[in-house]
């Protein structure tokens, strides 16, 4: 009866104690967020290309296959998968932490007093023996009741610690996808200019033709002929410095794919590649729940939020049950005996008392741990909203660039053609042919240079909106 009573007010106490749950759970801290992008008109929840695979985003076939291949090989994306690993070990560690721990121990001993000693003595004249032999198979057994609802936080922040691996592998993809497409795009930028550069060392060499003919007829002096070679070597310049850099670019994306440097065949051309003619951004508020990076800084605040919780637990009695049971014989002939048989089951309650402020200030670095991850929701949260903004005003403006830029190298290709008829005809001087020349190459390189910031304007709105990752 007096045991069945003290396992009743055992019962009542862990029923008392599981009422008391420590830590909150977790709600998202309030963030300001505008009602639509820059002077967007109002879009459908699910417009925005944000959901658009790469795949279909994307549409030149030399680019798809960069792409491809880099997400395969890329060293940064693969260790971010091998933390996803990582994080799911411990989720599956979190899941059963709340079940008891068991150990099994087999030991045996024999032990020789000595036979001038009160044991050696009584075993010589009691046991007839001189040595005392002990054989035991026992099963150990703890528990800990989570009365707090300590291990539901640990498990919890084990999750959100899994998730947040799982976004952040999702950012890194998103990364990459933008990166690869980018440096395509400078690739063909450079394949362009290096075209333009050649094409005017070709056209310098008919103008410095044309000046030595003019001298020699008398028409103009020396200097006209050498500010003609000038301008010739300043296009002639280009040609390997623009060589390097499509080599360096070429490395940079074989790299990227985890391969050695080398060259990249490519059939495409800057002028090729067509943007969607509409890039809808949907609305802020679902950029919280679609952008990686955004929803990892999210997730390491639910584990900050649970590890609060944990911290507080770690200050509260911890409710253990124990049992250890097994099989004990002095003989090993008797060791699997029925009668062998013992058991031991108890329980515990600890309750720390000084630790030298050790919990207090756990719980404190965890509670400024959890302040410090909401700042850094809503700081990440705010830069994407910033990044996208950028984005289309980038995309607005560089729209009016390409057609100014475009407008500007057909003036000044019709201006070399003219300075060129007036120059043969004595109503234009050497110099005007030459600034023509100069001004026109100028024009088609930056041209070339503002198709390309275009077409990575609307990678990073891409990018920004949170696609890439599917």
């Amino acid at each position: 009866m007096q045991k069945r009573s003290i396992v009743t007010i055992f019962f009542l106490i862990v029923v008392v104690l599981a009422a008391c749950r420590v830590g909150r759970n977790y709600e998202r801290p309030a963030l300001v967020l505008p009602e639509q992008f820059n002077s967007q008109p109002q879009a459908p929840s699910d417009s925005s290309i944000a959901g658009v695979e790469w795949k279909q985003f994307f549409t030149d076939p030399t680019l798809l296959a960069l792409i491809d291949s880099t997400l395969k090989g890329n060293y940064d994306l693969q260790l971010a998968l091998k933390r996803i690993e990582s994080a799911q070990s411990y989720v599956k560690q979190a899941k059963v932490a709340w079940l008891p721990s068991l150990g099994l121990q087999a030991t045996a001993s024999t032990t020789s007093p000595s036979k001038n000693s009160l044991n050696g003595i009584s075993l010589s004249s009691f046991l007839k023996t001189s040595h005392i032999e002990d054989y035991t198979l026992a099963a150990n057994l703890s528990w800990e009741i989570d009365v707090w609802g300590k291990i539901k936080r640990q498990k919890e922040a084990a999750l959100a610690a899994y998730l947040q691996s799982y976004e952040g592998a999702h950012a890194v993809q998103t990364e990459l996808v933008a990166n690869v497409a980018n440096s395509y795009y400078n690739l063909l930028m450079l394949d362009e200019q290096l075209q333009i550069a050649k094409h005017n060392v070709a056209l310098s060499d008919s103008i410095v033709q044309m000046m030595r003919l003019q001298k020699a007829a008398g028409e103009v002096t020396e200097l006209a002929v050498q500010q003609a070679t000038a301008q010739q070597q300043t296009a002639a310049l280009l040609v390997p410095q623009l060589e390097q850099g499509i080599a360096i670019q070429e490395n940079g994306l074989r790299i990227l794919a985890g391969q050695l440097p080398g060259t990249l065949a490519r059939n495409g051309s800057l002028e090729d590649i067509r943007m969607w003619e509409q890039l809808n951004t949907g609305l802020p508020a679902e950029l919280i729940s679609k952008r990686p990076d955004v929803r990892a800084a999210e997730m390491d605040l639910v584990a900050a939020n649970a590890q609060v919780g944990v911290a507080q637990a770690s200050m509260y009695p911890t409710l253990t049950l124990t049992g250890t049971g097994g099989l004990n014989s002095y003989k090993a002939a008797h060791w699997f005996d029925i009668n062998s048989l013992f058991g031991t089951v108890a329980g515990g309650i600890t309750q720390p008392i000084f630790q030298r402020r050790q919990l207090k200030t756990q719980l404190e670095q965890a509670k400024i741990a959890r302040d410090e991850a909401a700042i850094r929701f809503r700081q990440q949260a705010l830069n994407a909203i910033g990044e996208v903004s950028n984005a289309l005003v980038s995309l607005d403006k560089l729209q009016a660039q390409r057609q100014i830029a475009t407008d500007q190298v057909k003036t000044l290709d019709v201006a070399i053609e003219q300075s060129r008829m007036l120059f043969r005809s004595g109503l234009a001087n050497y110099l005007e042919v030459i600034t023509a020349q100069s001004n026109s190459l100028q024009a088609q390189l930056t041209r070339a240079d503002v198709v390309r910031q275009q077409l990575s304007a609307g990678v990073e709105l891409y990018r920004s909106l949170g696609g890439g990752w599917k």
